[in-house]
């Protein structure tokens, strides 16, 4: 039932998607407690304890997933024409001559960054099965088209991004994903640590590789994406690899910090994975 009212959803306009998105939010935000408190002390974590960036968050997360059919439902051709501009380090992504990794953190409309860079190289990307069972045939069909490749967030996954970057494919994932044991390490994160990914930074480190952030930005009244692109910044002085892309991180996040997705746990401490100074 639920999947084929997300292809009749698919059909409406992005803006009213948008508009539905907006009330989904705040419904989201007044239903759930924990919910609440994550976006609201991520925000302060981040120095932004003002009520407009707060009412704006809580919108942009409830477009994000109003959005969805759209992005996973529409013709691919459809999808791209939403593409309004395409900014920042573009020639990142004709460098056939380089491996190249896209990082595309929970801001924006990130489901749309695999599949434009795919117009331009094929591309593999990391991802979790959902918990839903369900909704895992129709999150693949979204994702997996127009030259991008799924791979699973395990050692296999791994291999298979491994192995496209040495073919010529780029690689893209989710660098401010709460990685699992033994797979990240405790990283300062707008001035609180996090368990950060070790990936990213493994690769970034990695002189043959040329590693990017991402985002598509949300344009007003639902008139499509603007597409950004950086490369990582060069590490500072003492700076672990880690660091570095969390600071890069920062920096992306502050260019339009209402569609970051603050209510995600990024505080999450793993079981196995005690934060700096607490009690083993």
């Amino acid at each position: 039932m639920l999947p084929a009212l997300m292809r009749l959803a698919a059909r409406l306009p992005l803006a009213v998607l948008h508009a539905i998105g907006v009330a989904l939010g705040w419904l989201i935000y007044a239903a759930s407690p924990t919910y609440r408190r994550h976006l609201r002390d991520n925000l302060l974590q981040a120095g932004y304890g003002d009520a407009r960036t707060r009412r704006a968050a809580v919108a942009e997360a409830g477009k994000m997933l109003a959005e969805l059919p759209a992005i996973w439902f529409r013709p691919h051709a459809e999808v791209m024409a939403l593409v309004r501009s395409v900014e920042g380090d573009t020639d990142v992504l004709d460098q056939q001559d380089a491996a190249r990794v896209f990082l595309a953190p929970h801001l924006g409309c990130f489901e749309v960054t695999s599949l434009y860079a795919a117009t331009r190289t094929p591309i593999t990307v990391l991802y979790r099965a959902p918990k839903l069972a369900w909704l895992d045939p129709l999150m693949r069909a979204g994702r997996e088209r127009g030259g991008v490749r799924l791979a699973t967030a395990d050692r296999a996954g791994l291999r298979e991004l491994l192995a496209g970057l040495k073919r010529g494919a780029a690689a893209g994932f989710l660098p401010d994903q709460v990685p699992g044991i033994g797979e990240g390490e405790w990283v300062e994160f707008f001035g609180r640590p996090a368990y950060t990914m070790t990936l990213a930074a493994r690769l970034a480190a990695r002189p043959d590789i040329t590693t990017c952030l991402a985002f598509a930005r949300r344009l007003p009244r639902g008139a499509g994406y603007a597409l950004v692109f950086r490369r990582l910044p060069a590490s500072r002085e003492g700076e672990s690899e880690a660091r570095r892309v969390n600071r890069a991180l920062e920096v992306l996040i502050r260019e339009c910090p209402a569609q970051y997705l603050w209510a995600y746990n990024r505080y999450k401490v793993p079981r196995g994975a005690p934060p700096p100074g607490s009690a083993a």
